[in-house]
């Protein structure tokens, strides 16, 4: 058979993008829909967009911190609608960017929406349609609110970015790392924030006490956190919306951000009439090698539902093409991710929490809990965990984790050193780096526990 292109990629996010101008340098005919923004959830209405109100947020702290080192500055108001004309410009010129990528390296792209015909054929909204050899579908996922009384007054992290104007008061639903960056995002922007999570603590999933040392250093920021609660139902009161919570209280709030959850977007492709499988969540079910249950169909990224980070969709679409283009069948490894969590304090982690390494073997925990050097100083009393989980057999590092200013960066690092198998006396044999915070991580001798 003969096709208009050998690969057809639905999806311009990170993932498609990446897949689409590998496979082209490999010199076959490539080309890809999107029918939003190129650079998909990442560059626009994602990590890009959130860590540069990061940036922005943390500002009103580090005034105070230079006020305490000697510094005459004086605190000032934050200009919203200056930082977001720079925000959109900065989102703009990342889109020419992966729109150029594409086009230097001779992928044909498709301002439109496309859907399967067949398993070899999709449709463009236009009518047109464009057959190709294999079709890679990177669509990525979307925020979701769930119903209730009201629920169409929320908001979701899509539509932070484009605010008319920076509230007076938020309240945040949710108890993940999207809730609780904008919970301290919003804070540090001088909004009165408030955070609803359901269940006890925030950023299930993740070490136990690591989450705590978050949330306490949350709520010492003026983060009103409540936990055990939810929304009931919502209703407009003028320009204020009045929430019933599940313990009874009513309170106004100007905005109401959900981030309670994402679905895969994958609703309205066409997927289920060629034979392609979803799950439960309505993720597409994938093989190792990210294949689909239609042998020409691949897809890569959140719509699989398989670690939902920009990173791992950028090497499963890479392995895509080793596999697909290059004929050397690789699967996407997806062992041992190193991931950082924005909040305010941030987090960075990689390998086993506490709880999920002593449930499968003896270990031994390394924790360090201090003040570091430079907010100290200003007077500032959030506290920095430094944090391995160890086994007793193999002596090897089955976690790290650290809540600390700039613990992304860290765990960047530390993450090479557990992929790498690292035992304990591999970071003992480390000379430590002084006076740094990280330094912590090579110099506990003694196990704070054992189980």
């Amino acid at each position: 058979m003969s096709f208009d292109y050998d690969l057809f990629v639905i999806g311009g996010g990170s993932g498609g993008v990446r897949a689409a101008r590998v496979a082209a340098q490999e010199g076959v005919k490539v080309a890809l829909a999107e029918e939003d923004r190129y650079g998909g959830t990442c560059v626009i209405r994602g990590c890009v967009p959130k860590k540069l109100m990061v940036f922005a947020s943390e500002y009103s702290g580090m005034v105070e911190d230079a006020q305490a080192y000697g510094w005459d500055i004086q605190p000032g108001s934050f200009d919203w609608d200056a930082f977001k004309g720079k925000l959109h410009a900065e989102l703009d010129r990342l889109e020419g960017i992966y729109r150029g990528i594409l086009k230097n390296n001779g992928v044909e792209s498709f301002d439109a929406r496309a859907k399967l015909v067949d398993a070899h054929t999709v449709e463009l909204s236009d009518g047109t349609r464009k057959s190709a050899k294999h079709i890679l579908i990177a669509t990525g996922g979307w925020p979701s609110v769930p119903e209730f009384p009201g629920s169409e007054l929320a908001i979701t992290s899509n539509e932070m970015f484009h605010l008319e104007k920076l509230p007076e008061s938020i309240l945040i639903v949710g108890g993940g790392y999207i809730a609780s960056e904008f919970a301290g995002i919003m804070n540090g922007l001088r909004v009165k924030t408030t955070q609803f999570y359901r269940g006890t603590q925030i950023l299930r999933g993740f070490d136990e006490e690591a989450r705590d040392v978050v949330a306490a250093g949350m709520i010492e920021a003026g983060v009103d956190l409540q936990l055990e609660t939810n929304v009931v139902s919502m209703v407009k009161e003028g320009d204020k919306i009045r929430v019933t919570d599940t313990k009874g209280n009513e309170t106004l709030f100007d905005q109401v951000m959900y981030a309670t959850g994402r679905h895969p977007n994958a609703d309205n492709l066409g997927l289920e009439e060629q034979g392609v499988k979803r799950g439960k969540k309505g993720e597409i079910l994938v093989d190792q090698y990210s294949q689909t249950a239609v042998p020409s169909i691949y897809a890569v990224g959140d719509v699989t539902d398989r670690a939902n980070l920009t990173p791992v969709a950028i090497r499963e679409g890479m392995a895509f093409v080793e596999t697909v283009i290059k004929g050397n069948p690789t699967s996407p490894d997806h062992e041992l991710i190193p991931t950082a969590i924005f909040t305010q304090p941030e987090m960075g982690t990689v390998g086993l929490s506490e709880e999920e390494a002593a449930s499968q073997e003896a270990i031994e925990v390394y924790a360090a809990s201090f003040k570091p050097m430079q907010q100290s100083f200003a007077g500032r009393a959030q506290k920095v965990l430094m944090k391995l989980i160890v086994s007793k057999a193999s002596r090897k590092v089955l976690g790290c984790h650290i809540v600390a200013p700039g613990a992304g960066e860290m765990i960047q690092l530390a993450g090479i050193a557990v992929k790498m198998g690292a035992t304990k006396e591999d970071f003992d044999r480390t000379v430590a780096v002084h006076p740094t915070m990280s330094e912590e991580l090579v110099t506990m001798k003694v196990p704070t526990r054992e189980t």
